[in-house]
């Protein structure tokens, strides 16, 4: 099981089953909504999810998507995207130990930002992966 929460301890969450997607998105919405050059996430199944304490506030960023919040401290947690209902998206940063996951691919690099250069060796696809 995975563990995790924002900044100030006041949202909680717990995710169960095997993580997927594991992403580094650098669209501009995450980078702006995070204020950072790009965000890392991961997915599981939204039955697999669950907040322990706390609620956080729900902001809908785009038309198909919402993200939440922690409504103290401003962590971002969670993107929805309405196109797949049975997963959520879940900041790595927000995890109790964020090195047991590690990213996967770059999403959406035709919105990095030009001084960010890759070490890493992983795919990179300009918009979404192909799934």
């Amino acid at each position: 099981m995975l563990s995790g929460g924002c900044f100030c301890g006041r949202v909680r969450y717990e995710a169960d089953g095997i993580p997927f997607h594991e992403t580094s998105c650098h669209c501009e919405i995450c980078r702006r909504t995070s204020g950072a050059p790009l965000v890392t996430w991961f997915s599981v199944r939204r039955a697999e999810f669950r907040l322990v304490s706390g609620t956080p506030v729900r902001f809908r960023s785009t038309a198909f998507g919402t993200r939440s919040f922690c409504p103290d401290c401003g962590t971002q947690l969670t993107f929805e995207n309405d196109g797949t209902p049975d997963e959520i998206d879940v900041t790595m940063s927000s995890l109790d130990e964020p090195d047991r996951l590690s990213p996967k691919d770059h999403t959406y690099v035709r919105s990095k930002l030009q001084w960010l250069r890759f070490a890493d060796q992983l795919p990179a696809y300009e918009e979404a992966r192909k799934t």
